[in-house]
């Protein structure tokens, strides 16, 4: 296939243009490097299958030649970014979509949307199922995210239903991995990133919080399997284990083995107290579970950050918090 992903050059963009390109397809990377960075794409910039158009999906996306599906990934993702670019976040999740499907739409293309489990809000069902409706407050901090997505979900049913557009939906987890940013504010980078620094670790609330954490390769694959269904959607796409961010700090610090402090700070507001996916839907329609566990995917995570950082490698080095 030819596919157009916008948001490429993002964290989880990237992976999903090299898985792409490894397994044969063309990729056309559409990404204005608001919150994506080029050196994501050092390895698929070396593919002849591959081209990178920087522009911004808000203003239009016009891709020349076939187009088999379009994967829209565009949008901030990590609290920082969409709280430092509320106009843009909306912008993304309403006019960016209604370029890319109609850019689906145009080629009778196969159309993928990333949409997130932020729209349950803070929920009140426990596990997140796909037809649980959420708890969202629409003019809260992190309304500019939720409230984008769930837009862009029913902008993408919408088309789907009135204009026969081939689309499908998948609602991401908490994922996690290499090429994450040190400064994106997502807990799992900031711990690492925190402990390899010798700073202290910073837990918001009181730690008992929990999340459920996918390494990004089994995203990835989730990814690819939506892309290639028919299925509309909505489909989970997340780690059912869960964990509290008080247990995710404790093996950060056992496993980058650095002595630093965790220091508590005030729980942000409408920062959900529990986030975990019911996944019976995505094993059944697409065949998919995660099979990365934590302890496996942070190592990795880890030893790619301290390449990143010049940290010390050896276990047992302790630096001053």
């Amino acid at each position: 296939m030819r596919v157009v992903i916008t948001g490429g050059a993002g964290f989880l963009g990237s992976h999903l243009c090299d898985t792409l390109l490894s397994r044969g397809d063309s990729v056309v990377c559409v990404d204005d490097l608001s919150t994506g960075r080029l050196e994501n794409l050092e390895d698929a910039r070396n593919s002849p299958a591959f081209r990178f158009i920087e522009a911004d999906v808000t203003l239009g996306l016009d891709v020349p030649g076939p187009v088999d599906a379009v994967a829209h990934l565009a949008s901030p993702a990590s609290p920082p970014d969409y709280l430092r670019r509320p106009l843009q976040t909306l912008a993304a999740g309403s006019r960016g979509t209604e370029h890319a499907l109609a850019l689906a739409r145009r080629h009778h293309a196969r159309f993928l949307l990333a949409s997130t489990s932020e729209v349950y809000g803070s929920p009140q069902v426990h596990p997140q199922t796909e037809e649980y409706w959420g708890h969202v407050n629409p003019v809260g901090p992190r309304s500019v995210y939720d409230e984008s997505k769930r837009f862009a979900e029913a902008l993408t049913t919408a088309h789907r239903g009135a204009l026969g557009v081939d689309t499908g939906i998948v609602r991401i987890f908490n994922t996690y991995g290499p090429r994450m940013r040190a400064d994106d504010g997502r807990v799992v980078s900031n711990f690492i990133w925190q402990a390899l620094s010798g700073n202290p670790i910073t837990v918001y609330g009181d730690g008992e919080q929990t999340r459920s954490f996918c390494y990004v390769d089994d995203l990835v694959h989730g990814l690819v399997a939506m892309l290639d269904s028919d299925h509309a959607g909505p489909v989970n796409l997340g780690n059912p284990a869960e964990f509290t961010v008080g247990q995710l700090a404790v093996m950060i610090r056992e496993m980058t083995a650095i002595s630093t402090p965790v220091h508590y700070r005030e729980l942000p507001q409408d920062d959900p107290p529990r986030r975990r996916p019911a996944i019976e839907r995505a094993a059944r329609t697409l065949g998919w579970r995660p099979v990365v566990d934590l302890a496996e995917g942070l190592g990795h995570t880890i030893d790619w950050f301290r390449s990143r950082s010049g940290a010390p490698r050896e276990a047992g080095v302790t630096v001053a918090g």
